[in-house]
């Protein structure tokens, strides 16, 4: 799911990322300090220079050069030395600020319901964990730091420039004014250009990992051609699309670029007429053209900070559609503990939990209707299972026996009725205990990257090496200890290294490990040979 939304009005969502920043203010503080001291060093350079040509050069005392010679010597140590405590400052918040961002959205993402996961595809989610976040990253560390202190340098020099010579000052405040206007234009159009080629991006990086995971089906099939036209359209958009990113910024730079080289000209004309005039030294034309030249850089870097702006701009938008997502299966009010269960049939009150009893299933008036759908999978189903007993569900494809079975661990939650584990509306229930009692394995057996032994404790961590191996007996999974290091083997991604039916047999075994109340298997047997 890729959605592209207007332009967010001006740089809102950047506002959002405070609560990232607020940990690391101080070092963010030391990184702005250290910028303005280095930029303020610079500034301090050109009046130095013009204290010797209108004092010692034009006196001629070789004397008093040392004094200034040696102030410029301890202004170069200093700016250098602010340049380390500013990237030092810079390396570590902003790489701070990008590990708890991500983090925040993994654990969002791991939280928001499977309903959810069904609408967005992977590529989208992808994108906006990786490069999205770096997005953010550059602009906290670097782009809104230089947007400050550029700002402020370009304020302070003209204060400078006026006070030296009010007449060229005020010519290159006026000079500036074309820049503001293109400014304001180009940051509408280069925020929704920005923001359509983030989009494609996901999109192709969706593609890449479907065409990855699938890649036994297009080879089996012999549409390799198929697939690859597929993604090189868009990657054309995409590439069409940065292209026209490429083309706004290149004239906004372009601009940016020549209106310094137009006014220095102008002050160029316009200084020697001053001198001539005795309006000006000579030393005060070389502080003041030397001034404006420190300014030359804050100006040219505007065109690249807004464009890096503008990208943290839709990379925040594009995040925040994620953290914004509602997690619509959660606990219920009042059961935020682990271990804490409700009365049987009461709506308040909580006792300190027990295990679950034998583990007696009710399925009363259940119904369940998929979102935007418009006629419900479910209902008005009931079904009773009692402890020990083992129900089958038999029924034509597409007629709701998989949508059944994830209700029970509450993957979706029913739509109309309950369901109940002994007694206890599953509701009710705080989700960690719910589901370390119900123990699902699918029809799609999911492996991790990952030991085999970690892929059969996923659910139950603490299980002892005995437990282990009688869960494997149970799946009749005996053959991962013929891999080449047993139980300690990786599995590789997806687990392809294994044949579809001893995925199964896994997936088995660490739904068996975890000695739930309830076992819930939707066709898990499919791969397997029958014996």
């Amino acid at each position: 799911m890729a959605t592209t939304p207007a332009a967010s009005p001006r740089l809102a969502s950047l506002k959002r990322l405070w609560p990232y920043i607020r940990p690391y203010r101080g070092l963010v503080l030391l990184t702005l300090v250290g910028a303005l001291a280095a930029t303020l060093v610079q500034i301090a350079i050109p009046l130095i220079t013009q204290h010797v040509i209108d004092g010692p050069i034009a006196d001629r005392n070789k004397a008093g050069l040392v004094p200034l010679g040696l102030l410029a010597l301890a202004f170069g140590v200093t700016e250098a030395f602010m340049f380390f405590l500013r990237r030092w400052a810079m390396t570590k918040s902003s790489l701070a600020m990008e590990r708890d961002l991500r983090d925040h959205i993994y654990r969002h993402l791991l939280r928001l319901p499977v309903a959810f996961h069904d609408r967005w595809s992977s590529g989208q989610l992808l994108s906006r964990a990786t490069s999205d976040v770096s997005s953010i990253r550059r602009f906290v560390g670097f782009s809104a730091i230089f947007l400050v202190v550029n700002i402020a340098s370009c304020l302070v020099i003209m204060v400078l420039l006026i006070g030296i010579y009010w007449p060229l000052g005020v010519f290159i405040a006026v000079a500036a004014i074309p820049l503001v206007i293109v400014g304001m234009r180009f940051e509408r159009r280069y925020n929704l250009v920005s923001r359509q080629v983030q989009d494609e991006q996901g999109e192709v990086a969706t593609d890449v990992e479907e065409s990855v995971l699938g890649i036994r089906i297009i080879k089996a099939l012999g549409r390799r051609d198929l697939v690859f036209g597929r993604f090189d359209a868009k990657a054309v958009r995409l590439q069409q699309l940065e292209l026209g990113k490429v083309k706004l910024l290149a004239g906004i730079w372009a601009l940016f670029e020549l209106q310094p080289q137009l006014v220095l000209a102008g002050l160029l004309v316009g200084g020697s007429f001053a001198v001539a005039g005795g309006a000006m030294t000579i030393g005060t034309l070389v502080s003041f053209i030397a001034l404006f030249t420190v300014m030359v850089w804050p100006i040219l870097s505007i065109g690249w900070l807004l464009a890096s702006t503008l990208e943290a701009s839709t990379a925040a938008d594009r995040i925040f559609e994620l953290i914004d997502a509602e997690a619509t299966v959660v606990d219920a009010p009042g059961v935020r503990e682990r271990g804490l269960l409700p009365q049987p049939g009461a709506t308040v009150g909580l006792r300190p939990a027990a295990r679950l009893g034998a583990g007696r299933l009710r399925l009363e008036g259940v119904g369940f209707r998929y979102p935007d759908a418009t006629a419900p999978v479910l209902h008005d189903v009931d079904l009773e299972i009692a402890p020990g007993e083992t129900v089958a569900l038999v029924g034509a494809t597409g007629s709701g026996k998989t949508t059944l079975t994830a209700l029970i661990p509450r993957l979706y939650d029913v739509t109309a009725g309950r369901i109940t584990i002994d007694g206890f509306d599953i509701r009710d229930l705080p989700l960690s205990q719910l589901r370390s009692q119900v123990a699902t394995a699918f029809e799609d057996a999911t492996l991790f990257s990952m030991s085999a032994r970690e892929n059969l404790t996923l659910g139950r961590p603490e299980a002892t090496d005995d437990e282990v191996a009688e869960a494997i007996d149970v799946a009749q999974a005996s053959f991962v200890h013929e891999l080449p290091w047993g139980l300690d083997t990786r599995l590789g991604e997806q687990g392809m290294s294994l044949s579809g039916g001893q995925r199964q047999r896994l997936a088995l075994a660490r739904a068996v490990l975890g000695r739930p109340t309830v076992l819930v298997l939707d066709d898990p047997l499919s791969a397997l040979d029958v014996h």
